[in-house]
């Protein structure tokens, strides 16, 4: 097993890069990590796996690399495994753009048709139950696609976090709309808010746990017991948002 290359960044975290021998004969593993260490955490590591198959390692703030190192070469075929269904799952539920094909708003699944060009009909639109697309504009369809979950999420969620912000007289620097593919949202330190357009495939609860979740960071910046207290007390139902997200969040993509 080789040294860890690490680079420290904000918020107590750092880059991790480790190599050692893989589950399979003669295969040679790198992976990389994001190392968060934490004066608040007692005695364990845990490890996750994004749903972009980023790494995160979590630690007590004097764990020792050596002892990182090696809960992470004992965890090295499970990671590999679960980056694997992971990537699988993506694959899967990638696009075609294709007839009767579904697609996700709002957390119910409409059919694509495509149709010819009419003059003044915009080349993809919702109606009637369905996404219709126009035939010569099938090339552009991801773009057209993206383009239309980013306007629709643009409206939709300004809305609802300026309800929220009001609601919980919790309020917000700013708001920016971003293509995140995992990271349905996000705090920054001077309470900016970032939030992806994906999350306008989900459900409106799923998509509230994500607004309301960000809001209360600017009361408490970190997952401590008393942010979730937090969260609990103003959205009860959290959990089970929470667990959608990690079981179908492979879905919110083009």
């Amino acid at each position: 097993m080789q040294p860890l290359s690490q680079a420290k960044q904000q918020g107590g975290g750092s880059a991790g890069l480790i190599s050692s021998n893989g589950c399979d004969q003669g295969m040679s593993l790198r992976l990389s990590y994001h190392l968060m260490r934490s004066k608040k955490r007692r005695k364990t590591i845990s490890l996750h796996i994004k749903e972009d198959g980023r790494i995160v390692v979590y630690t007590p703030y004097h764990t020792p690399k050596w002892e990182i190192e090696k809960f992470i070469k004992e965890k090295q075929r499970w990671i590999v495994k679960k980056i694997s269904e992971k990537e699988r799952r993506i694959k899967e539920v990638e696009k075609a753009f294709v007839p009767g094909e579904k697609f996700l708003y709002l957390g119910e699944w409409y059919p694509l048709e495509i149709q010819g060009a009419g003059n003044r009909e915009p080349p993809l639109k919702l109606a009637f139950g369905k996404f219709i697309l126009h035939h010569d504009h099938i090339t552009d369809a991801r773009d057209l696609f993206a383009y239309w979950y980013k306007r629709e999420a643009k409206e939709k969620i300004t809305e609802r976090i300026d309800y929220y912000s009001r609601r919980f007289q919790l309020f917000p620097e700013g708001i920016k709309i971003t293509s995140a593919r995992s990271r349905w949202g996000s705090c920054s330190r001077d309470n900016r808010l970032c939030i992806s357009w994906r999350i306008i495939m989900a459900s409106l609860p799923v998509i509230d746990y994500i607004l309301i979740h960000e809001l209360v960071h600017i009361r408490e910046k970190n997952h401590s017991r008393k942010f979730w207290s937090t969260l609990e007390s103003v959205f009860p139902e959290y959990r089970k948002h929470r667990h959608w997200l990690r079981e179908n969040g492979h879905l919110l993509q083009l």
